[in-house]
């Protein structure tokens, strides 16, 4: 009897020792994924930091030609980024006329779950990033729906409470121009 169960405690302790070594492993690969996720995000952002760096810069020097040109104020062509919906697009301040379409699919959803609620209540972005499906266990993923939300306030299409949470509604932006957005 005793040997059947040192043959049961040898085949426990062998049994403790692979899950060990399965959770190790499971952890290297958890963290090696959040990492991943973080790096995706921050060049997502730079990206977009970019785009709109290029797109401010291509303004003020189509202005500045136009002014040196004529001496008549002439409308600032609208980048093509602009012109459409495209994933990771800039967004550009919102103005009196200027359609959603303009944005990006995601900033799109990010507004529409905004707009759609009944109470509008601010909703923080944990929870904008549930309503759009998007697992609000993994940090980075809400960083990216937080750093979008952002985006979108401070371009007038939001609003981010002292709170850090975001509500449908719209505020003045100044342009690049000087003036006001709406």
């Amino acid at each position: 009897m005793a040997s059947m169960l040192g043959l049961l405690e040898a085949r426990e302790a062998s049994a403790r020792e692979r899950v060990e070594v399965l959770r190790e492993e499971a952890a290297r690969v958890a963290a090696a994924l959040e990492a991943g996720e973080i790096e995706l995000d921050r060049r997502v952002i730079a990206r977009e930091e970019l785009v709109d760096a290029l797109a401010a810069s291509a303004a003020e020097t189509t202005a500045a030609t136009e002014a040196e040109g004529e001496g008549e104020a002439a409308p600032i062509p609208v980048p093509a980024q602009m012109a459409a919906s495209v994933p990771g697009a800039i967004v550009p301040p919102w103005r009196e006329g200027l359609s959603v379409s303009v944005l990006s699919l995601d900033n799109q959803r990010i507004l529409n779950v905004l707009q759609d609620r009944p109470d509008r209540e601010p909703m923080r972005a944990k929870d904008i990033a549930a309503a759009l499906g998007i697992d609000n266990a993994v940090a980075a993923k809400v960083e990216g729906v937080r750093s979008k939300a952002r985006r979108l306030g401070e371009r007038g299409r939001l609003l981010q409470e002292a709170s850090g949470a975001f509500s449908a509604g719209r505020r003045l932006v100044a342009s690049p121009a000087g003036g006001s957005s709406a």
